[in-house]
């Protein structure tokens, strides 16, 4: 059976939406965060538009080098669904920031709300995958994995595609920006409602705030492993490249 009938399943769409609308507001936010400053040649301290317009990414991805460690042990701690909810709720606060920021005209405002996207996107990671086990059977999880990786990708085209497109469009599509992505982070809540309780996988674990220990314990244990640790490093490439 084709893995396409979990999309009609209450065990699996729920997930599949809020994950597919997180990674497009991310990239529409970014992308068009990107095009607004290089167009308008803004500048930040005494930085020019173009080194800026290069930060950004590294600005977006580095909570993921920061947090990931505490985020997945968070996931193991707090129920999944509530901590995706969470997450969803943080989104919907600083796309209100981002609104503020465009309104303003505010480099710095957004560039630090890169980075709270970021971060809210580096702890809602391993909860989306992690909760995809505990909602799916054996024969339906390859599937699911599958879905949830194309529309992540098919997300972080559309988003990119669309930012560009409402900074072409001109001041009056600008001015609206603010409420596109409030909107999205809402629709991201709303169908995180939906998705399923599961009690938490070890409530009793100790959450290190060091982000370095964690980090090393976890490569600790995937060297242990030869099949896992290429699997880490074979994934972090293609991200690293991407």
């Amino acid at each position: 059976m084709s893995q396409f009938h979990l999309l009609s399943e209450r065990r699996f769409w729920p997930l599949f939406w809020t994950q597919f609308l997180g990674a497009f507001n991310d990239n529409l936010f970014k992308n068009a965060l990107a095009i607004l400053v290089a167009y308008r040649s803004m500048t930040l301290l005494g930085i020019g538009s173009a080194t800026i317009v290069v930060a950004c990414a590294g600005i977006f991805i580095f909570p993921f080098f920061l947090f990931s460690a505490t985020a997945g042990q968070l996931a193991d701690r707090v129920a999944k669904w509530r901590l995706i909810r969470w997450v969803k709720i943080w989104e919907i606060g600083v796309m209100l920031l981002a609104g503020l920021g465009f309104a303003l005209n505010s480099v710095g405002l957004l560039l630090g709300v890169l980075f709270l996207m970021g971060t809210q996107s580096a702890f809602f990671g391993p909860a989306k995958y992690a909760i995809l086990p505990e909602l799916l059977d054996d024969d339906s999880l390859v599937g699911g994995n599958a879905l949830v990786a194309s529309a992540t990708f098919l997300a972080i085209l559309i988003g990119t595609i669309v930012g560009g497109l409402v900074v072409a469009g001109g001041e009056v599509w600008v001015s609206r920006l603010g409420f596109m992505v409030v909107a999205v982070a809402g629709a991201g809540f709303l169908a995180s409602l939906f998705i399923i309780k599961t009690p938490p996988a070890n409530p009793d674990l100790h959450i290190d705030l060091n982000p370095v220990r964690p980090t090393v314990q976890i490569l600790r244990v995937t060297r242990s492993v030869r099949e896992v640790f290429l699997s880490v490093l074979a994934i972090s490439w293609f991200w690293f490249l991407g």
